[in-house]
């Protein structure tokens, strides 16, 4: 911080209440001195208390009274008006619940000869806030958080890696992420359908290719994040990320002369025969339908045809026969069920397979040698600090958006983790490994129970932060997603969800969470967001950024000049 109001948040705004009860387990308790309609639930409050700032979330506000009777008897129909202000006044009361997981030291004031001394070391980052350990004493002042606190918690925009991702809903104080800490660990984006997740997520990606300190690979099932779009609910055009961040970012398209909402892109991805595994076909059980007896098939193939399995396999012919001059009936020599008698395999299972490999067999990105190395081509992109968003254009089954992520995702984790091993091993010219967020929707079809123990996704979620890659992942139903996974999730992000479930889901392995239930099932239905996890110190409600042309607009002014290298090197020269 580089301000001396942000370091000494002290009363530009007024109390609003005092601490009456409540404990480090409890929440906090305060009594409102303002009339209860000043504060809503999810407001952001600092109680002042000796030497210490605590600092909270109104998680409740509920009604109270002296006596029951007062409550309960209509004083303002047998009393005149101003005696029944009086009486009000003094029996009758609000309380708010608070809960708070941050205190700092409070400091000397400015005209004290200590606070120089002090406010040093608040640049220095010797004193910063540190969670709480202790509670405030009986009667110390509430006031809603002003923009010093809010800065001193959240960082302060454009320092480092400080990133405004809204407002405060109370005061529209600017609330940022750590965009550096986010990466860290995988993130999850959540809300139910039509609550703003997909330009939330395109809020948060654009600041990341605007830091420039990680690469990013998108898997665009419903090609939203590439090129320019319609929004459905106002018709406004909706701007790209490629038309935006024209030269870091490369738009990849999924087959041979594809195009993307009517877009060419910077070249396409066809997938070789070769390089499809049996895992990868494994990893396709629940939607194939495919039998126990698969693996077993499946290992045989590839003992028998090594990496060209696949091709192979796919044309071989069934219910294929040939016959002896007695009228004998065999299989043919090019038939599944004559591969299967050589190599041990039930006949009728290996048909079964086989049938069920059609859609994989007649998909058109899956060819025998691909025109190039499209995916080297997408690592190298990665390296070289751009970003890659795969639209996956007309491929958009649930079929095509599992086999080609998890294929791809594998790919790039043994590169990544290659290189992390000899770059920690201290092998000769290893540089260190660029950090690596994918970007992936839908996340419940990849991350589900079944699922989730099959895909690389499963994988990074749990260990590969190690590795520099890391997952960004967006979801209408969280409850659907593994909760060993959900637990791994460092950052999450959530708008309004409808179901209890997903709720739950949501808030899953997280401190406070029985007090952040009833706030997150009454968020508004657009741009309100909660924020919790790794990458924010304290949970806060937050109205999200519009993405829109003011966005862009404020996303440019802030953008940090570039040198004359740097631009004759995203050039290409």
């Amino acid at each position: 911080m580089s301000e001396q109001t942000n370091h000494n948040p002290q009363s530009n705004t007024g109390p609003i209440g005092y601490i009456v009860g409540g404990g480090l387990k409890a929440n906090l308790q305060a009594r409102l001195s303002v009339p209860a309609q000043t504060v809503q639930e999810g407001a952001f409050v600092v109680v002042e208390s000796g030497g210490w700032l605590f600092y909270g979330l109104v998680t409740d506000l509920f009604l109270g009274s002296t006596d029951p009777r007062f409550a309960d008897e209509q004083s303002e129909i047998r009393l005149p008006v101003h005696l029944s202000k009086l009486l009000h006044g003094q029996t009758l009361y609000t309380n708010l619940e608070i809960l708070t997981a941050l205190m700092m030291e409070r400091g000397p004031e400015p005209d004290d000869p200590a606070y120089n001394a002090w406010f040093q070391k608040v640049l220095e980052e010797q004193i910063r806030p540190e969670p709480v350990k202790t509670v405030p004493q009986h009667h110390a002042q509430v006031r809603l958080a002003n923009a010093g606190d809010i800065a001193e918690i959240f960082g302060k925009e454009g320092e480092r890696g400080f990133f405004r991702i809204g407002n405060t809903i109370e005061g529209r104080h600017p609330v940022c992420v750590d965009l550096d800490k986010l990466v860290q660990r995988s993130a999850g984006i959540f809300g139910a359908t039509g609550t703003g997740k997909s330009f939330l997520t395109r809020v948060i990606l654009a600041g990341l290719i605007q830091r420039g300190k990680t690469s990013v690979l998108i898997f665009d099932m419903h090609n939203e994040y590439g090129p320019d779009d319609t929004a459905s609910d106002t018709g406004l055009r909706v701007p790209g990320l490629k038309g935006k961040f024209a030269s870091k970012v490369r738009m990849v398209g999924l087959g041979r002369g594809a195009t993307i909402r009517g877009a060419t892109p910077d070249y396409t991805l066809e997938i070789a025969e070769s390089d499809i595994t049996p895992e990868d076909v494994l990893m396709l059980s629940q939607e194939l339908n495919l039998r126990e007896t698969t693996p077993t098939t499946l290992e045989a193939l590839r003992n028998t045809f090594h990496n060209d399995w696949f091709h192979e396999f796919k044309h071989m012919r069934v219910n294929a026969y040939i016959f002896d001059d007695e009228g004998k009936r065999s299989p043919a020599p090019d038939s599944v069920a004559a591969w299967a008698d050589g190599a041990g395999v039930h006949p009728a299972a290996a048909e079964a397979l086989h049938s069920k490999l059609r859609r994989l067999f007649n998909a058109p990105y899956i060819v025998e040698e691909a025109a190039g190395n499209a995916l080297q081509e997408m690592i190298n992109n990665l390296d070289n600090g751009q970003h890659v968003v795969l639209s996956f254009g007309k491929h958009e089954s649930d079929l095509d958006y599992l086999f080609v992520s998890n294929l791809l995702t594998r790919r790039i984790r043994d590169v990544w983790e290659r290189r992390t091993n000899n770059f920690r091993s201290g092998h000769q010219g290893a540089e260190e490994p660029r950090p690596l967020v994918i970007v992936v929707e839908e996340a419940h079809k990849l991350l589900n129970r079944e699922m989730a123990s099959q895909t690389t996704f499963s994988t990074i979620a749990r260990e590969m932060r190690k590795y520099y890659v890391t997952l960004l992942i967006i979801d209408q139903r969280p409850s659907q997603i593994y909760d060993e996974v959900m637990s791994q999730l460092g950052t999450r992000i959530t708008g309004w969800l409808g179901d209890a479930d997903d709720i739950q889901s949501v808030l899953t392995g997280l401190a406070g969470r029985d007090a952040l239930r009833g706030m997150l099932a009454r968020l508004q239905p657009k741009e309100e967001v909660l924020m919790l996890g790794w990458g924010v110190p304290i949970p806060i409600l937050v109205r999200s950024r519009r993405y829109d042309d003011a966005f862009w607009e404020e996303l440019q002014a802030d953008k940090p000049k570039r040198s004359n290298d740097q631009i004759m090197d995203e050039l290409g020269f």
